[in-house]
């Protein structure tokens, strides 16, 4: 079931209108669970197992970790989790990668070998509620947190529907305890709530789908070379269309669950006004970015043992993270530049951190413009079908590669493509270090009215294809 959908339209109402009903708590949470299952099950019914599997197991495994004094018998529970957990993603998500590479290392070595037939369908959201249900287990075997005391709270957290297909990645001290006692959204909570789904639906379907993947499609499927600004104005679309569609499902999600009476934290904090990569990954998919520091960077000994030590933790965190977003080694190299660039600044901040010209406007605009397009080289390998296709786009964008290269894009589209990039840009500054609430809180209403309307009118008019968000498939 999809956000920009009117049977999701259909499907809120109802879930809104029995959360507000003079029922018992528990009822309605048991309504909410319910609901979940449902808006699950719309992709594919037999999934909903693996929700059981996953909460039965982190549920028994969380209690058992907390009960148990002796270390060995506690990280024993912990380490199934986390086995079966990754077990589950592995092969669902990595199967056919890692046959597809064993026959290649096969062939390599003179073997003739060929794999069976991969027929497995990714079950939707996977990545986030394993990731979601072993931080429950992580946080109780390092005494963070206590074990819900109720399974039916626990069942809603690994379930809660507006975040259960693409995040934010909730950790369970943050939405557990808002479970225990009975929420309502308030008048203020409410309109909040729709006016976020509407921001984040008019960033899906008109910003994302409607203006710029045209372009992207068009230059990332081209069969040719595309000549230079074809190759740029192509990766600045998708560059927009990808923080447009992800952070406009966290928004609905935010706002929806907002609706309910419950808060789920930031995922995106204007990325693209980010001066340097250790502040793009504060503000960009927050949820994952945290999730890794705290259970894989941090575990692996972050930055407390030394300088190389800290760099070796920095790429093997930043490779899995692309590994994370999908079963492709195009997926490990956008992490690997992510990794790459991140040794690097910390090696200028060593060195050069303290020079006075650090810290002047020109130079933070210099920084911000340059993490831009670096993170737009990276965007190639992230969205690339193929490896031959990212490198024929990366040489094209450094100004080689040059030959027999075919324009793809109207002038239409890079009108549009243009436009929408420097709004992006203009806002992501604007809003750098400031919040929508108050900025909101000090317009007039009749600007903020008007803004609504007029994104409310360009989504009704949008006619959408109704596309799934690109999340979806990681």
């Amino acid at each position: 079931m999809l956000f920009n959908s009117l049977t999701f339209i259909v499907f809120f109402a109802v879930v809104l209108a029995l959360h507000n009903a003079p029922l018992p708590w528990k009822v309605k949470k048991t309504n909410l669970l319910l609901a979940s299952y449902l808006f699950y099950a719309a992709w594919n019914p037999p999934f909903v197992i693996l929700l059981w599997i996953s909460t039965l197991l982190d549920w028994r495994v969380a209690k058992r970790i907390y009960a148990e004094e002796r270390l060995s018998r506690r990280r024993a529970w912990v380490a199934l989790s986390v086995l079966v957990n990754l077990g589950l993603l592995g092969y669902f998500k990595y199967g056919e990668f890692l046959l597809e590479n064993w026959q290649l290392l096969m062939s390599a070595i003179g073997v003739a070998w060929t794999p069976p037939d991969w027929d497995i369908v990714l079950p939707v959201g996977i990545s986030f509620y394993t990731f979601q249900t072993m931080a429950y287990s992580l946080d109780v075997y390092l005494r963070r947190a206590k074990p819900a005391d109720s399974l039916l709270d626990f069942a809603l957290f690994v379930t809660f529907f507006p975040q259960l297909v693409a995040g934010p990645i909730v950790r369970p001290t943050q939405l557990i305890p808002q479970f225990q006692k009975p929420v309502r959204a308030s008048a203020n909570q409410l309109l909040w709530g729709l006016g976020l789904m509407t921001l984040g639906l008019f960033e899906k379907i008109v910003i994302a789908d409607g203006a710029l993947a045209p372009a992207a499609d068009a230059v990332f499927g081209a069969a040719k070379p595309v000549p230079f600004l074809d190759a740029w104005l192509g990766t600045l679309a998708f560059a927009g269309q990808i923080f447009s569609d992800f952070a406009g499902y966290s928004t609905v999600a935010i706002g929806v669950a907002l609706c309910l009476g419950f808060s789920l934290p930031d995922n995106f904090r204007f990325p693209y006004a980010a001066i340097g990569f250790s502040d793009f990954w504060r503000r960009w998919h927050i949820s994952l970015s945290t999730w890794l520091r705290d259970y894989l960077y941090i575990p692996l000994g972050g930055n407390r043992k030394g300088w190389h030590r800290t760099q070796v933790n920095l790429m093997v965190t930043m490779l899995l993270g692309g590994l994370w977003h999908g079963a492709a080694w195009t997926f490990v190299v956008w992490g690997g530049l992510h990794g790459f660039y991140l040794g690097v600044e910390r090696f200028f901040q060593r060195q050069f951190g303290g020079a006075k010209i650090a810290t002047t406007f020109g130079f933070k605009v210099f920084l911000a413009l340059l993490t831009y397009f670096l993170v737009n080289l990276t965007w190639v390998f992230f969205r690339a079908p193929d490896f031959p296709t990212a490198w024929r786009m990366t040489r094209t964008m450094l100004g080689s590669g040059l030959d027999g290269s075919v324009p793809v894009l109207s002038t239409y589209l890079i009108t549009v493509v243009v436009a929408v990039t420097v709004g992006i840009l203009l806002v992501h500054g604007f809003m750098r270090n400031r919040r929508l609430e108050d900025v909101v809180a000090s317009a007039p209403w009749w600007l903020v009215g008007s803004v609504w309307a007029a994104m409310l009118f360009l989504i009704l008019i949008a006619q959408g294809s109704g596309d799934a968000f690109i999340y979806f498939q990681f």
